[in-house]
This record gives C-alpha cells, structure tokens and sequence, in this order.
C-alpha cells in the first residue's frame, strides 16, 4: 500500500528535483556499499516520484508515492514522514494527500450518528456559540443555554478561547448546563448538544475529558491544530468517550494561509481530520468573515463527507446566508454561528427563531428579499446583518 502526496512548487523551482530530495530525505535516505546486503529492505522503504505536471497558473505539481509500511497508521508519523524535515528547506506546500479508506480513523458518530442523536434527518442543523467568549460566569452560560435550547438550538459550543479558567470552570460550566438539557429532553424530547471545549497538557486533558463524560457531557470541543492530531486520535479511539467530537481550526492559518509553503486548507481541515477521527470539523465559509477560498471550501466538505464527517461552516454565518449555504452544501451540514444568533436585537432565543425561519422561508421557494418579509425574528435579523 502506498500514501501519495501532492507538492506544490513555484515555476522557478525544479520541481523534479525537488520531489526526488523528499522521496529520497523523508524516508530512507542513501546508503552505500557497507548495506548492500540490506539494499532489498532499504528500497523498500523509499518513496518515488510519479508525476509531475504543470496547472493552471504555472505552478508545478509532483506526486510522490510513499510506502505506507513508513508509517504507524496515525497523522503524526505520516506528517513528519510526508513533510517533517522538508518543510524548512525553503518553497514548497502539500496540496493534496490520498490515504486508504482504513488508515487512521473513522468517526465515532459523524453525520449519520449524530442525526440519531438528534433525530433530525431532513434538514440543515444549527448551532451556537456561547458569547462573549471570555468573562461570563458558569451560570451565565446556563441562562443562555435555556434561552436558545428553548426556542430549538440544535447544538451549542463553548468558544474556542475558552479554557477551564477560575472565572468558569469546565466541570462548573458543564453542571451548570446539564439540567437544560435534562429538562428540555423531559418536556419535549429533543437532544441537545453541548461541545465543552476539553483542554489541559498531555497527561491531563484524556482524564479531564473522561471525568467530563461521566459527568454527563454529550458532546466535546477540540482546538486540534493547537493540542495536536494525536489527542483527536486518542480522544476518537477511547472506549468511554462515547460522545461525538467537535475539532475547531484554531492555528490552521499559520499551516496553510502562505501561497508556496505548508500546506492546503483542505489538507489539513479535510483529509486530516476525516482521518483523525473527528465527527464533525468547523472552517472558515466562504462568504463569512474570513476571507476564504471557495474551490478549497468545496475539498473541505467532499473530503468530510466522503468518511461521513459533518461540514461545519463558520465565522460570519447568519441567517440572511442560509439560500446560499443550502445551495452550496444541501442539508448534510451544520451551521455554525456566534454572533450571528447572540446578537439578534431581540436577544439569542430570537437568533435561534431566525435561522428556523430563514430554513423554512427557503424551503418554501420565497425570495430573501427583507421587504417582503413580515415582521418578526428573521426580517430582525436580515436587518442587521444582510
């Protein structure tokens, strides 16, 4: 079996040469007649070059095949195999990256497990995040959780930045929060989420997340990128986290925002992470407030979708961009917003009325036109923010 990699380089660099130094550097280097004995076994660790072509924009791109016996089935080894060393010799991203089906992980939940847990299989699902991100009390977060579980949240996620800090403690956050959610499946039988962001050092954030299970968390929150794939695969493969995983994108910009190093967006939020274990994966939407790419969005999702991981759009969603979001991704994907929801006039209850009311104004076929809408939580927010 093998893993390719696609490199990018610039059209001043010789990209054959190139990709021929990481086939060689990243995997078992030379050797001389001292392990002629050992040549058969040391060939078969070294990767090849395949392909080299130029696209579009005269940027070339060279294939390189690596044997997946080089590798532990994980992301940590792959990466520093694929570009470990390499990635401080100058020009150069990763593109892409093709993985078997059964290397690494594959969700616990994902879409599909999810969906069961909500029991909602016909429509786009929306989410929230408690703001502001920083200063709010344990009870704070609960008086907000009941106002948007109340008028339907499907899913609600602390802020990325939110650590287990003295203001609000995780534990104290997560046993505030626990009753809604308790009370709301008591009266109406809805499951709502709530993604507590687990964070700590190596020895205690595995702990902390199993203490934060036991004591009724169903859903957990992973800055990824910033605590490491490994915590993600040693989160998904634990037996008694059996919740799903939200991985956030926190530091995704310093791996893939430069044009000619790192590596592609939808490397790294999309074949990584669906190979990684995470059940659902927030990035930057498009049209939202983050400039973004809208062909790398698009690689994002397949690659998501394609092992059953949730999309998850974000930053600068709002319920004026729900025609949009419909049409790029249909109904298999979750729609992430912060302010969007908290800082409807009438208050984050009324946010959470405006994207119900912005699905059905879609699903109805009626034109997102502010002025023929009647008055009430989705004109409000159309409004303010289209």
């Amino acid at each position: 079996m093998t893993i390719e990699v696609d490199y990018r380089f610039p059209p001043n660099i010789d990209a054959l040469r190139q990709a021929k130094v990481i086939a060689i550097g990243q995997t078992a280097g030379t050797w001389d007649e001292r392990f002629s004995h050992r040549e058969d076994n040391l060939r078969s660790h070294l990767a090849q070059v395949i392909n080299v072509k130029t696209d579009e924009q005269g940027y070339n791109i060279a294939t390189v095949s690596f044997p997946e016996i080089n590798v532990e089935n994980d992301i940590a080894s792959l990466l520093t195999m694929i570009f470990g060393k390499y990635s401080m010799a100058g020009v150069g991203k990763i593109v892409a990256v093709r993985l078997d089906n059964n290397y690494g992980q594959l969700p616990k939940f994902g879409i599909s497990g999810i969906r069961q847990q909500l029991q909602v299989f016909d429509r786009p699902l929306i989410m929230a995040i408690f703001k502001p991100a920083l200063g709010l009390s344990a009870q704070d977060h609960a008086t907000i959780l009941q106002e948007m579980a109340t008028a339907g949240l499907d899913i609600i996620k602390d802020d990325e930045i939110m650590g287990d800090l003295n203001t609000a403690p995780t534990l104290e956050r997560l046993r505030a929060c626990r009753p809604i959610l308790d009370q709301i499946k008591q009266e109406t039988g809805r499951t709502v989420l709530y993604a507590i962001n687990v964070t700590g050092n190596a020895q205690t954030l595995l702990e902390k997340a199993r203490i934060l299970v036991k004591e009724g968390a169903n859903a957990l929150l992973l800055n990824v990128l910033t605590y490491g794939f490994s915590v993600l695969e040693a989160l998904a493969a634990d037996p008694e986290l059996n919740v799903p995983i939200f991985a956030h994108p926190a530091l995704a910009g310093a791996l893939c925002a430069s044009g000619d190093t790192g590596f592609s967006y939808s490397v790294i939020l999309g074949t990584l992470m669906a190979h990684a274990g995470a059940d659902a994966v927030l990035y930057p939407a498009h049209y939202g407030s983050l400039p973004f790419d809208s062909v790398e969005e698009k690689r994002i999702c397949e690659q998501l979708r394609s092992r059953n991981v949730f999309p998850v759009p974000s930053a600068g969603i709002h319920p004026g961009i729900v025609p949009k979001a419909l049409s790029d991704y249909g109904n298999d994907v979750i729609l992430n917003a912060g302010t969007g929801i908290m800082d409807h006039p009438n208050g984050p209850g009324a946010g959470v009325n405006a994207f119900f009311q912005a699905l059905d104004w879609y699903q109805r076929g009626l034109p997102f036109d502010v002025n023929k809408m009647p008055p009430g939580a989705l004109r409000q927010a159309m409004e303010k923010w289209a």
